[in-house]
């Protein structure tokens, strides 16, 4: 299923990034680490997905940042290591339909399988939604690929979160519910995260106040003090991504396949929806290959 990211092909490497220049301050949680049993326990993920089996794994403490890494955080990165992402070297890159901000000139097409993903001309961190926008900067950072992610984390001395510790720590320390709040979507009819509202992907009514993402803090943080784990934004992970690698998951400190041609993603985007993507669940995950960027894919640091 093809809905929730699109995907792209390699043409260019990164360039090489500085890692003498300052980095921010990561805004951070450390986690004690332990035992979780990860995965699906209600039955509820895609076949191809490999959310099961349920399997016990064990963590060692690590830090995880509160917040994806937002766009202000990105351009110092950007304007200090003299970083080029992805995007902006292919000069395009995928804007959901009803988000563009483009001439029609700049409207390269769409993929026929996932017609409202637009590959739009201009479209990068900056210009989120095309050359028309400009980026907000408490907002996550989007359009970038992981390999764009994994450049941010070398010069900022951090790397990306396994995906069994964004599991962990997406759970904020409850076992077994299917959201990081509990088991109901909306809890005394609120909206505790940015998902898609309507019929998909025609009409959003916007009850939970965005249509595409919203700034980071904007839903209340998890049981480990963590923002926005569902929806808003997909994270990358530093795995690569295999359907059936929780069949044989090392129990101690997972770290995904050797090898592979797709990267892990978790938490689902403003973009999900049960009619067809319900993958903001706290067990769900998904994959993207590493050249890969769109409008609704950022990420969260790590560190040991």
């Amino acid at each position: 299923m093809r809905c929730c990211v699109p995907e792209t092909e390699p043409s260019q490497q990164p360039g090489p990034v500085d890692p003498a220049t300052a980095p921010p301050v990561h805004d951070e949680e450390r986690l004690p680490g332990g035992g979780f049993l990860m995965g699906d326990a209600f039955g509820e993920g895609y076949a191809d997905d490999g959310e099961g089996p349920v399997h016990e794994v064990r963590i060692a403490p690590f830090s995880i940042d509160v917040t994806a890494v937002t766009v202000a955080m990105y351009a110092a990165f950007a304007k200090a290591a003299g970083y080029v992402t992805v995007a902006e070297r292919e000069g395009s890159s995928a804007v959901f339909h009803l988000a563009a901000a483009a001439e029609q000139a700049d409207i390269l097409g769409a993929d026929p399988s996932v017609p409202w993903w637009l590959q739009v001309r201009g479209a990068d961190w900056r210009h989120p939604h095309g050359p028309l926008s400009e980026a907000d900067p408490d907002h996550p950072v989007v359009h970038v690929s992981w390999d764009d992610a994994t450049a941010y984390c070398t010069w900022a001395g951090r790397r990306l979160p396994t995906e069994a510790e964004w599991e962990y720590a997406a759970r904020g320390g409850h076992e077994g519910r299917r959201f990081p709040w509990g088991d109901e979507l909306t809890p005394e009819g609120r909206w505790p995260c940015n998902i898609w509202q309507g019929p998909f992907p025609y009409a959003n009514t916007g009850a939970d106040g965005w249509l595409a993402t919203a700034p980071v803090r904007s839903y209340p943080p998890n049981g480990f003090g963590l923002y926005e784990v569902s929806g808003n934004v997909w994270e990358w992970c530093a795995d690569w991504f295999a359907a059936d690698f929780y069949a044989h998951s090392p129990r101690q400190d997972p770290r995904g396949p050797a090898s592979g041609t797709r990267r892990v993603i978790r938490g689902g985007s403003y973009l999900c929806h049960d009619s067809y993507c319900h993958r903001y669940r706290v067990a769900a995950r998904s994959a993207n290959t590493p050249s890969s960027s769109s409008g609704n894919c950022g990420f969260r640091t790590a560190a040991m």
